[in-house]
């Protein structure tokens, strides 16, 4: 008997487009990018107002290729905001949808991906989502910052993270549960984080907390000079909030936020750009130093993703920096895509298990 050809549909929203990918097994079949427009997203007061928008171009794009809804095992979508959960293959429930809609964990367009993968699961296949925003295996002590009032929390780019660990452990004919890495990725965002036997167990949050400064986030801040410069009645709240993240990082001090274009600059003799692109590294490095020191030292690689791992510059300072720790491993972009599919894939082969959000006594947990 011929094994079964299992089909999966994956999507990941962003802001103005929506990737998807079909794949049957590990094969991707189809990928495209559906690009939407400016105008369109404009004319949506909120992303739940575009569910119906983006639910259709989703199924335009199925119709284009042939693939039956109906037909599929599987749609898989990045996940939204909820709880803190662990990472995993999660079946999509009202539980985590009421959640999502709430706002009260985040807001993004991925949110959007759960209610529109559940709206395609009417017709036969299962909806689920993989190591969501919101995936936490901290231990108890990362999670003290030195004020009970702000906890430390797990907010990085786990998807990804886990995708590039499980990656290296097939090229490396391993087993992501048995290695022990560091992990940065280097997007809008940097988050690195240390990885042991399968778990993220410490990260610096890469949306508005600590870190390496990025094309447009701060990272960390000199805490004593913040707080003087949130209360010196120069800026409101919201101007705060959009200086450590959209108008941070390299965006500060060279109002620029494409790091290609600010290393073409400093290879023309931008003796800022340098210095700017020079010091994220050495923040980068820094970080992964303190990453392998969480390890106690023991660690098998380190790898590093993400668009700006596409800069020979800027991943060949990174290395020179850490490679006494472990071998360096570089995988450009992102692989967020491949990782919901065969993700998807290993639990509906019965390897990896099934996670759904529960509600028990009023706490949330993650069950099998």
């Amino acid at each position: 008997m011929e094994p079964k050809v299992y089909k999966i549909a994956a999507i990941n929203l962003g802001s103005t487009s929506t990737k998807f990918a079909y794949y049957e097994n590990e094969t991707c079949v189809v990928k495209e990018n559906i690009v939407h427009q400016a105008e369109d997203i404009k004319a949506f007061a909120t992303i739940w107002d575009q569910h119906g928008y983006r639910l259709q171009a989703v199924e335009d794009c199925l119709t284009r290729h042939g693939i039956e809804v109906a037909g599929l095992d599987a749609v898989v979508t990045r996940g939204g905001h909820t709880v803190p959960i662990e990472g995993g293959v999660y079946r999509i429930n009202e539980l985590m949808l009421s959640q999502s809609a709430s706002m009260r964990y985040g807001n993004h367009a991925c949110d959007l991906g759960l209610k529109i993968a559940t709206s395609l699961s009417a017709k036969g296949p299962m909806a689920l989502t993989v190591d969501p925003p919101t995936t936490d295996e901290f231990e108890p002590e990362a999670r003290l910052s030195g004020l009970p009032e702000l906890p430390r929390r797990s907010s990085f780019h786990a998807l990804n993270h886990k995708a590039v660990g499980k990656q290296y452990a097939r090229d490396t004919g391993s087993a992501y549960p048995n290695l022990n890495l560091i992990v940065a990725h280097m997007g809008g965002g940097i988050s690195v984080a240390a990885h042991r036997k399968g778990r993220a167990i410490d990260a610096n949050n890469g949306l508005t907390g600590d870190g390496p400064f990025s094309t447009n986030r701060t990272g960390t801040l000199p805490v004593g000079a913040l707080v003087d410069l949130c209360f010196s009645g120069k800026h409101t709240h919201a101007e705060m909030k959009k200086k450590l993240n959209g108008l941070g990082g390299m965006m500060a001090y060279l109002g620029e936020n494409d790091a290609l274009a600010v290393e073409r600059r400093a290879e023309t003799g931008d003796t800022l750009c340098g210095e700017v692109l020079n010091a994220m590294c050495y923040q980068v490095g820094k970080e992964i130093g303190a990453c392998a020191a969480v390890l106690c030292g023991e660690v098998d690689a380190i790898l590093i993703t993400g668009g700006m791992a596409n800069s020979k510059r800027l991943t060949g300072a990174i290395e020179r920096m850490v490679r006494f720790i472990a071998p360096v491993k570089i995988y450009p972009g992102e692989f967020e895509m491949q990782s919901l599919a065969l993700s998807s894939l290993e639990m509906l082969r019965g390897r990896e298990p099934l996670r759904e959000l529960r509600e028990e006594g009023g706490v949330i947990v993650s069950k099998l």
